[in-house]
C-alpha cells in the first residue's frame, strides 16, 4: 500500500443469501494447479474492464469492524455501493481477517453473503483479500479503537498478526480459514477474485517499526506458499493472486523470491504502484512479459501524480483492471497523506491523498468522478 513512503523512511450469506446461485458445495471441476496464461486469458476475457476500487465502510476502522456483527453496517454498504456504481465501478477489492473466522465462521459467512448480496444489486463483483502485512500487528477482535485524529490508517490491522506469525503450531487454523472461505464461495459468480496476502513482506518501518520483526519475510514467504497451496485446495472457479507492490521487477533476475512466488503461484499477475503515468507505463511493460492479465489491484494517490486522470487512460489502453486505494472518506481517514504517522496534521489536508467521496456521499472533486463515469462507459 505505501511502498514510497516505507522506503523512504526505511532508508455469500452463504452462498445464495435470497439470490439463486450455484450450489455451494456441488463438486467443482477447477483445477487444482496454477493457471497457464491461455486459461487466465480466456478467463479475463470474459470479465469486460474491471473498475473498482479497495472498499471498506466509512464506519469501519479497519476489517474486523467492517465485519464483526456489532458493527456489520448493511446500510452503509448499500448507500457506498450505490455511489461506486453510479460512477461505473463494477467490482471493489475487500479484506478479510482470519480472527473473524476464528471468532465466529458461520456468522463471518453469513455477513459475506449478505454483503455479496448487497453488491449484486449494484452489479459490482467482489475480490476477497484473505491476509495483509500491513499496518498494525496485533489485532484483536471485539470493540476496536477511535481513529486518531488526522492520522492515515490508524486502525487497520494486519492478517495475521505478529503474534500468530511466528507460531506454527496456530498455522492449522490459519489453513482451515483459507480452506473454509475459499471452498465456501468457490462457485459463487459474485466473487471475482482471492487475493491471497496484500504487500507480504511489508516492513511497516513508519508506523511500527519498534515492534515490527526485522525478519519478517522469513516466516511470510513460507507461509504465503502455504497460503497458495491451501486456498488452491478449495478449487476455486475464480483465480488467486498476490500482487508484487516494491522492488525491481524488469527481470527475473532481479526479482526478489517473495516476488518469484507471488508471480510463480499467481493465476493473473497482479501489482501496486502509486507513481506517475511514466513509472506505471513502465511496470506493465516489465510484467507483461508473464503473458497473463495484469489487475492493479491499488493506485491513486493525488500528490504524488497517481491521479484518476492521469493512470485510468493507460490502463484502459492496455486492458488492465483497476483499483485504486480509497473510496469514502471515514474512520479510516485514508484522505490524509501517508507521513501522518510522522508528522502533526490539525485539519484535513488541502489535497486530499486517496478517497473519491465526503461522507455525505458528495464528490471530493465533482471533475473527477464525471471523468471517472465517462472513461468507464467507453
Amino acid at each position: 500500500m505505501y511502498r514510497k513512503f516505507l522506503v523512504a523512511l526505511a532508508a455469500a450469506a452463504v452462498v445464495g443469501c435470497g439470490q439463486p446461485q450455484q450450489k455451494q458445495e456441488k463438486e467443482t471441476t477447477a483445477t487444482t494447479g496454477v493457471w497457464d496464461a491461455a486459461k487466465a486469458n480466456e478467463w479475463y476475457g470474459q470479465q469486460g474492464w474491471l473498475v473498482g476500487a479497495n472498499y471498506i465502510t466509512g464506519s469501519a476502522i479497519n476489517q474486523l469492524e467492517m465485519w464483526q456483527a456489532e458493527t456489520f453496517d448493511t446500510a452503509s454498504i448499500d448507500r457506498e455501493l450505490g455511489l461506486a456504481a453510479g460512477i461505473g465501478m463494477n467490482t471493489m477489492r475487500v479484506f478479510l481477517h482470519d480472527l473473524l473466522y476464528e471468532q465466529d465462521p458461520q456468522g463471518l459467512f453469513d455477513r459475506m453473503g449478505t454483503f455479496l448480496q448487497i453488491a449484486d444489486r449494484h452489479k459490482i463483483r467482489i475480490m476477497f483479500v484473505l491476509f495483509d502485512s500491513v499496518w498494525d500487528p496485533f489485532p484483536a477482535p471485539g470493540k476496536q479503537r477511535d481513529p486518531k485524529p488526522h492520522v492515515h490508517n490508524s486502525g487497520w490491522v494486519q492478517s495475521p498478526g505478529i503474534k500468530v506469525l511466528q507460531d506454527s503450531t496456530q498455522y492449522p487454523r490459519l489453513e482451515k480459514y483459507v480452506t473454509e472461505t475459499v471452498k465456501k464461495f468457490a462457485n459463487d459468480k459474485r466473487v471475482i477474485c482471492w487475493d491471497v496476502w496484500n504487500e507480504p513482506d511489508n516492513p511497516n518501518v513508519s508506523a511500527y517499526g519498534p515492534v515490527e520483526l526485522k525478519n519478517k519475510v522469513d516466516y511470510v514467504l513460507p507461509l504465503l506458499k502455504k497460503s497458495f497451496d491451501w486456498a488452491r485446495a478449495a478449487a476455486p472457479e475464480q483465480p488467486l493472486t498476490s500482487g508484487v507492490w516494491s522492488g525491481n521487477w524488469a527481470a527475473d533476475s532481479t526479482l526478489k523470491p517473495i516476488e518469484k512466488l507471488m508471480i510463480a503461484e499467481s493465476d493473473v499477475i497482479s501489482f501496486h504502484s502509486y507513481d506517475d503515468s511514466a513509472e506505471v507505463e513502465k511496470r506493465i511493460a516489465q510484467l507483461q512479459r508473464y503473458g497473463k492479465p495484469l489487475i492493479c489491484t491499488e493506485y491513486m494517490a493525488r500528490p504524488r501524480n497517481s491521479t484518476f486522470e492521469s493512470i485510468m487512460p493507460i490502463f484502459k489502453k492496455h486492458q488492465v483492471a483497476a483499483y485504486n486505494w480509497g473510496f469514502i472518506e471515514g474512520k479510516s481517514q485514508t484522505n490524509y497523506p501517508w507521513d501522518t504517522w510522522t508528522k502533526q496534521y490539525t485539519g484535513e489536508p488541502d489535497v486530499w491523498f486517496h478517497d473519491i467521496f465526503r461522507k455525505n456521499g458528495e464528490p471530493y472533486r465533482q471533475q473527477e468522478v464525471d471523468f471517472i463515469r465517462q472513461i468507464t462507459k467507453q
